[in-house]
């Protein structure tokens, strides 16, 4: 099968790409978001091509994975006026959970017949307002970086892409009282200036853009994972930590309660204790291990790759069939 599908997240799309079909990924001279092309920081199969927007006129496509609302509009350009959803089939895939009039956001595909609206989150689809379009959950999937965890520096490791930027929304306020129990380390996409930013001891809270190829291995070196965000799907990172083999430290908002079984971390909606847990981690570098282990086997039996690539065939056959 030939699958049209954007370059939007790679974390994602890093584990959709595993599968056995062909992946039609369109790139533009300037690489910009309608045309990223292939990753550069995930080591993709070859089965993964870059298209033009010229070369997908007379490509064959059995299949479209929309994911953002222009892409509809933008595929029936380039593929030379076969609309998603009519003329070539396709699905909606939806990785967020609604902003704005929350729980009345309406979604960009609510009332439609032509296709399939699939969450990566059980939680995404309750808040979404669907308007009667046919939905399924296809929950995450993870290539398996490996049981890494050494837990030698007793740090806590945080994942966040924009922190100052995005603020509450990924709980950058709360790092503060959190740096004051353990020290972080936060990793991600433009996290430069934030120990400055949050008025803490640049030894409590240090920030570094890591390259992909190098992010497991520093997150495993940290005694804990602290997941802070409040409003979110459900942060890859997070799944990623539990396969390396961390114990969590989570906000129990959103999707986060439903990966983090008992015994593998500890979850709440209260900041104090998550601070309080964090902190005996580093105190105990055993009970760190073994909720860890205990997190990876969750992990894997629940967003393994397996799981993740056989439903997305179940979907797709279903889709393709009509």
């Amino acid at each position: 099968m030939n699958i049209l599908l954007w370059h939007v997240h790679g974390s994602w799309t890093n584990a959709f790409v595993q599968g056995p079909h062909t992946y039609l990924v369109p790139v533009t001279p300037d690489r910009g978001p309608d045309g990223l092309g292939r990753a550069r920081t995930f080591s993709w199969p070859d089965s993964v091509k870059e298209l033009s927007p010229e070369q997908l006129r007379d490509a064959p496509a059995d299949l479209v994975v929309l994911q953002r609302p222009h892409e509809a509009a933008l595929a029936e350009q380039w593929l030379g006026g076969r609309r998603p959803g009519r003329d070539v089939p396709a699905v909606y895939l939806e990785h967020n959970a609604p902003d704005g009039d929350v729980p009345h956001t309406r979604h960009p595909c609510a009332g439609r017949d032509d296709l399939l609206l699939v969450h990566v989150t059980h939680f995404n689809r309750l808040f979404w307002d669907n308007g009667g379009t046919r939905t399924a959950v296809i929950e995450h999937g993870i290539v398996d970086p490996g049981h890494r965890y050494t837990g030698r520096l007793a740090r806590a490791a945080v994942v966040v892409n924009e922190p100052v930027r995005r603020g509450r929304t990924t709980g950058t306020d709360l790092l503060p009282a959190l740096s004051d129990a353990v020290p972080l380390d936060v990793f991600g996409m433009r996290t430069e200036g934030l120990a400055e930013h949050l008025g803490v001891a640049p030894d409590r809270c240090r920030s570094a853009d890591l390259p992909q190829s190098e992010l497991h291995g520093a997150m495993a070196e940290r005694r804990v994972y602290i997941h802070p965000v409040r409003w979110t799907s459900l942060g890859l990172s997070l799944l990623e930590a539990m396969h390396l083999g961390m114990p969590v430290v989570a906000l129990a908002t959103t999707e986060a309660h439903e990966a983090l079984p008992p015994g593998t971390g500890v979850i709440s909606t209260r900041p104090e204790i998550l601070a309080a847990a964090a902190r005996g981690y580093l105190l105990d570098p055993r009970a760190a291990a073994e909720d860890g282990a205990r997190g990876r086997r969750a992990a894997l039996e629940r967003y393994g790759l397996k799981r993740f690539l056989d439903d997305w065939e179940h979907v797709m056959e279903e889709v393709t069939r009509g």
